[in-house]
């Protein structure tokens, strides 16, 4: 198949070209720059130029391809809710262009947070408490003659030296000299390979039923306190614990992330798609792997990397 993709020069996207193209289909991606365009030609793959706010240019390479891989999102949080708008519009442009056509279109959500200690699962609906609306915008086109497949990534995705929210806490305890887990740090967080998430994408992009959610989860259960004392001995600082009411000041946006009873399932997944998630697990990704560096040699010390 010709795919189409967004967020195919982002961490997550740049892992599910490489799997695609190693899985025979030929793909384009969107591409806002000549930076972009040489990294997609560099991974074998062509380019469109434009961008999630370029309307026109995604309505022009989904209506072009057979099938679409939706991994594109503007991480800016400090206009989170602007770019969950730009997200939806995008969805919906491209699922317009797809209407009839039985193409697939594989669209990019996140393993849902439900009540503390409970497991996420498949059969869990998307948050409504984020103005995120990925799979709300996606599904209604399921009836409207368009394969539409969601892929939930763990919170956690990992890999290739990039940890994700991770590499936010590294940088945090490196600059603190001190790695942070809240209260006694039993609570559990789910984690996933990026190279297991790309092959999840292929799988659902081949195999996935029109309207089901899959989700990307490689350990389900890492209680943080793990986390925590991997990143203390990664940077050789020690880990110390702060109360709850400490988390927001000193952690922002991230001790929601890490504060939470959240594990996660993804058997149903495995069941339906065959998957199997064989890499690394994020402790020893974080005891093992050295971080990715910018070509001026900087830490790379982002949420994930460009995504659009």
């Amino acid at each position: 198949m010709r795919v189409f993709i967004t967020g195919g020069t982002g961490f997550i996207g740049s892992a599910v070209i490489k799997e695609l193209l190693g899985a025979g289909h030929g793909v384009v991606g969107l591409a806002r720059s000549e930076k972009a365009k040489q990294a997609l030609a560099a991974a074998g793959a062509a380019a469109i130029d434009g961008s999630l706010e370029d309307l026109e240019s995604l309505k022009r390479g989904a209506a072009e391809a057979d099938a679409v891989v939706h991994c594109g999102f503007v991480h800016d949080f400090a206009n989170f809710a602007k770019c969950c708008e730009t997200d939806r519009l995008a969805i919906e442009v491209m699922g317009t262009a797809l209407v009839g056509s039985n193409k697939p279109f594989i669209v990019t959500s996140g393993v849902p947070a439900v009540e503390s200690g409970q497991v996420a699962t498949e059969k869990d609906e998307s948050e409504t408490r984020t103005p995120r609306v990925s799979e709300q915008a996606a599904l209604p086109f399921a009836g409207r003659g368009v394969r539409v497949v969601i892929v939930r990534p763990s919170r956690f995705v990992h890999g290739d030296g990039n940890f994700g929210f991770a590499s936010m806490l590294i940088d945090m305890a490196g600059k603190s000299g001190v790695a942070v887990c809240i209260g006694d740090g039993a609570n559990r967080i789910h984690a996933v390979h990026v190279n297991d998430l790309a092959k999840l994408f292929t799988l659902a992009l081949e195999k996935g039923e029109n309207g089901a959610k899959y989700q990307a989860v490689g350990d389900f259960a890492i209680p943080f306190k793990e986390v925590a004392e991997a990143i203390g001995k990664r940077l050789n600082v020690p880990m110390v614990s702060i109360m709850p009411e400490q988390a927001a000041e000193r952690l922002g946006m991230l001790g929601q992330v890490i504060g939470a009873d959240n594990p996660a399932s993804s058997e149903i997944t495995q069941t339906a798609l065959g998957w199997k998630p064989t890499g690394l697990s994020l402790l020893q990704d974080l005891l093992c792997c050295p971080m990715q560096c910018r070509d001026d040699g900087v830490i790379h010390k982002t949420n994930g990397g460009e995504q659009y």
